[in-house]
């Protein structure tokens, strides 16, 4: 565990429409005719390219690249980093959060201008909901794998939640993903982790497809 936050920054800083009563032919084809037209709209919006630190404040940032000496002076495995784990606990829980790092590590704090952005952003899934196909409806979209399952979570500014309600599958979660989508400055909090921002999905790439 120890410097797992420092290793992961340098690393990613590298109106309604009236419902019919019946299903008519008329109404059929009007309901494909608006998804198709929404497909296109989706298709045809513009998405900004960013980075896991751009979502951060830069006090934050400069807080977790810069950790006090007791967690780089660590060793993995010793009685020391046993005690390291059981303190992260407590600072996820809100308790012992005095110095700037340790605020930074559960920090909501986020950047106001992202909201109502349009991005894309690379990052591994941590499954939140499933549909009836088993398809993956919701789930947080975190910089490294592992967050949230057998890792720390990382600050709940760099965890997305995001909602796409046709399902995505993935082989293994262990692939990455690119995200395309809404953001906003929401917070969303599961027993899973709390993410300080969420996302209205629009499409996604996968990692190796991607030139």
């Amino acid at each position: 565990m120890r410097a797992l936050f420092v290793c992961f920054f340098l690393i990613t800083t590298v109106g309604c429409i009236k419902q019919e009563t019946n299903d008519s032919p008329a109404v059929v084809e009007k309901e494909k005719t608006n998804e198709s037209n929404a497909q296109e709209n989706e298709h045809q919006l513009t998405y900004h390219s960013i980075q896991w630190p751009d979502l951060m404040p830069t006090s934050d940032f400069d807080a977790l690249i810069n950790p006090p000496d007791y967690i780089t002076e660590i060793e993995d495995g010793s009685i020391e980093d046993r005690i390291a784990s059981t303190m992260q606990r407590a600072i996820e829980e809100d308790e012992f959060a005095d110095s700037p790092y340790e605020q930074a590590l559960i920090s909501t704090n986020v950047i106001a201008s992202m909201n109502g952005k349009n991005i894309r952003l690379p990052g591994f899934v941590v499954p939140v909901d499933f549909n009836d196909e088993q398809l993956i409806t919701s789930f947080f979209l975190v910089p490294f794998f592992g967050a949230c399952l057998h890792m720390p979570p990382p600050p709940p500014n760099q965890i997305i939640y995001v909602e796409y309600e046709q399902g995505i599958t993935l082989s293994e979660l262990y692939e990455p993903i690119w995200v395309l989508g809404t953001l906003s400055t929401e917070l969303f909090e599961d027993q899973i982790a709390t993410s300080a921002y969420t996302m209205k999905m629009h499409t996604m790439e996968y990692f190796d497809d991607v030139q």
